[in-house]
């Protein structure tokens, strides 16, 4: 790689990033029924009809891929607490053997000098909960408050951050709307609310640790850079809609206390009751905020009803994944961000990374694709850096190859390669060349 640790600020932190249902294995240690174990086992929704119940099986051998954040030179370790794992119905009785794991896992990063970034939700929602309506259930936020209670009244005293939940765009578009993350819904009032349910929840999650007296608290949303497909005014119109949707309305409700109106103009007739008065909850003060940026979109009118815009191909080299690879997009939104929405607060990129075939040959993996990936981000990193923004950190996504959602265990986002066979662990080219990296 090009960059080394002297090329950013003093106490810049780099880190890797993972999530519970992904690599843990759900079907260990007593944890509850998701609506991604619901959503897995219903044909057609996952490729190959995989799931989470074995996974990396990190829930046995946390120690040694902690080993392998440690040794790579990485400052923080971003991971996330299962919600089912700790809390089987997601409400009432807790799971003694969950507690307990995730309180050696704090440990065990301590013991290595890693600072714990906890997220308390990325997307394995308890099926009970998702009986009782989930996310469209306004009594979801005091269930997620419970939950927040819980498992910080027992870790919270160890966490370096705490961000509440990962990607609310996911949680709540992607997934009600669009439908392909649980619970495969498509359906607008139900996105809707989940639009709103999710950002009530962040806030009572951030009120619930203020009261447990913790500090260093976030939030963390993803983006996508969205241009218009051609230079008419109907695709900047549907780039700008897509902007508002994606990217925009989480920022707007928990910095500015609003939702952009390319948002409200479909949304506000299916939200619930009285949701203007959720903002000051909605706005409970943050410590820094977390972007999770991968790449764009280029968008043009879909001759439909609201929100009538669909994505066109575009010309930039693509990951795995097909997404553009377009690391200007990772600037505009760092300097978006402190100018528009967040000031003088800290930012962190806390999700960057890409999909790569990544064929293990013999002992190794070369992945120059994805060493040349981070670089070019690093470099959109260092020039916001330059131009004043307020940048802390960088997350790269993730540490290990895992399930992908539905797109199950074929695309390959880790530094360290995972045979899901034998689950042996390879560390890649690119993770040889981020450990040079950060210790020069």
């Amino acid at each position: 790689m090009r960059h080394k640790r002297s090329d950013f600020p003093k106490d810049f932190l780099f880190g890797t990033a993972t999530s519970s249902y992904q690599i843990e294995g759900h079907g260990f240690g007593g944890a509850g029924r998701t609506q991604w174990d619901d959503f897995a086992a219903t044909p057609g929704n996952v490729v190959r009809f995989e799931n989470g119940a074995r996974a990396c099986d990190h829930y046995h051998r946390y120690e040694e891929d902690l080993d392998l954040v440690s040794t790579a030179g990485f400052d923080c370790y971003r991971f996330s607490l299962s919600w089912a794992r700790v809390m089987p119905e997601g409400r009432g009785p807790v799971n003694a053997e969950g507690l307990d794991f995730y309180d050696r896992l704090t440990d065990a990063m301590l013991d290595r000098g890693i600072k714990p970034c906890a997220t308390l939700y990325h997307w394995e929602l308890p099926s009970p909960l998702l009986d009782m309506g989930g996310w469209r259930n306004r009594d979801i936020a005091e269930w997620f408050a419970d939950y927040t209670e819980v498992v910080m009244s027992r870790i919270g005293d160890r966490m370096f951050s705490v961000a509440p939940i990962n990607e609310p765009w996911c949680v709540a578009w992607l997934s009600h709307f669009e439908g392909h993350h649980a619970p495969g819904l498509r359906d607008i009032r139900a996105a809707a609310r989940a639009m709103h349910h999710v950002l009530l929840a962040h806030g009572r999650a951030i009120e619930t640790m203020r009261g447990l007296g913790m500090g260093n608290l976030g939030g963390v949303f993803n983006f996508e850079w969205a241009d218009p497909a051609d230079d008419s005014a109907e695709a900047r119109k549907a780039a700008d809609r897509y902007d508002a949707i994606y990217n925009r309305w989480f920022l707007g409700g928990v910095f500015k206390g609003e939702y952009p109106a390319l948002a409200l103009e479909g949304l506000e007739p299916h939200l619930p009751t009285g949701w203007q008065d959720d903002f000051p909850t909605i706005q409970a003060p943050l410590d820094w905020c977390g972007l999770n940026y991968y790449t764009r979109k280029l968008i043009a009118p879909a001759g439909q009803p609201w929100p009538d815009y669909r994505d066109v191909e575009g010309p930039l080299p693509k990951t795995f994944m097909d997404w553009e690879i377009f690391p200007d997009g990772l600037y505009n939104f760092l300097t978006r961000t402190a100018r528009e929405y967040t000031g003088d607060l800290p930012l962190f990129v806390t999700e960057n990374g890409m999909a790569s075939p990544d064929l293990l040959t013999g002992t190794n993996v070369d992945d120059p694709d994805r060493s040349a990936y981070l670089d070019a981000h690093l470099d959109s990193v260092k020039r916001a850096i330059a131009e004043g923004v307020p940048l802390n950190g960088y997350f790269i996504w993730s540490l290990l190859d895992n399930y992908e959602w539905a797109l199950g265990y074929e695309k390959r986002f880790g530094l360290v390669h995972v045979d899901f066979d034998t689950l042996v662990r390879t560390p890649k080219a690119s993770y040889h060349a981020l450990a040079h990296a950060l210790k020069s």
